[in-house]
């Protein structure tokens, strides 16, 4: 690359933040931001390993086997592999000081909320929290799909190799065999992970 391409690619990239910045202003004034959130948009990665938001799908016939889940819910109930049978899963990695995770959270249950009825069950993975404080980050964001308490680290170990243990978030569709179709490493966008659960569920 050229030392005036360069330039000119970093003039187009600061004035797309230019716009971005002026965006965010602009919207700020309609909702209260969430502080955390706010970090995560500026790109301050405190507290986290932030991903790059690659996507990887991979083929049906590239599938390792399913993985073997056994965890408890924060709510208490116990999950095993055989709830992964016949319906696509979504796992969403998390915790509550990870700040785009609160920026994808209400992106979560939005898709949760307009793929239940087609059998899609979504869980969060926590690998942090007490309970008190996820319950918190759910009352705060609305979420109605239930989370690991994920501490001990047993659910991530199930996916190990495909969840970089520091990389929060990290989204994974599961397909209707329990085997991972999709990764999403890094926060979420909407019409990717619709686009990825879409195509898992029409398999």
């Amino acid at each position: 690359m050229t030392h005036n391409n360069l330039t000119s690619r970093r003039s187009v990239l600061a004035a797309g933040g230019f716009v971005l910045t002026a965006l965010t202003m602009g919207l700020s004034g309609c909702a209260q931001e969430d502080a955390l959130a706010k970090q995560a948009r500026a790109g301050d990665n405190k507290n986290y390993v932030a991903g790059d938001g690659s996507v990887t799908e991979f083929a049906a016939a590239d599938r390792k086997d399913a993985i073997q889940v056994n965890g408890t819910l924060f709510n208490g109930t116990t999950v095993t592999p055989a709830d992964f049978q016949g319906k696509v899963t979504i796992l969403n990695f998390w915790f509550a000081a990870c700040a785009p995770c609160r920026v994808e959270a209400p992106i979560l249950e939005e898709l949760h909320q307009e793929f239940k009825d087609q059998g899609v069950q979504f869980y969060g993975v926590n690998l942090r929290d007490e309970k008190a404080t996820a319950e918190a980050f759910d009352k705060t964001f609305n979420l109605t799909y239930p989370s690991f308490d994920d501490k001990d680290g047993g659910v991530l170990l199930s996916v190990s190799g495909l969840v970089p243990p520091g990389a929060v978030p990290t989204t994974l569709v599961l397909d209707k065999q329990g085997r991972v179709a999709s990764r999403v490493l890094g926060e979420i966008q909407k019409g990717t992970l619709n686009a990825l659960i879409t195509a898992a569920v029409a398999e």
